[in-house]
């Protein structure tokens, strides 16, 4: 990912994301930190959290930890 400019972040969505919508989230590198927010409604604002907070939540989300 990349660091956004003045005229605001790089969102990035996944290449795993098809085009036909479904459940995707978009990512953009904020100062030391991660942006996450809905691709289906970009304007709804978003979540910032640390790197490592993403890192684990991610870890736990692929060992099945999380009911999800």
């Amino acid at each position: 990912m990349e660091s956004g400019s003045k005229a605001g972040p790089c969102w990035r969505k996944s290449s795993h994301s098809g085009g036909e919508g479904g459940q995707c989230v978009e990512l953009a590198v904020v100062g030391d930190a991660v942006a996450v927010r809905d691709s289906k409604n970009p304007q709804g604002g978003h979540l910032t959290v640390r790197r490592g907070v993403l890192v684990a939540l991610v870890g736990q989300v692929k060992a099945g930890a999380l009911d999800l």
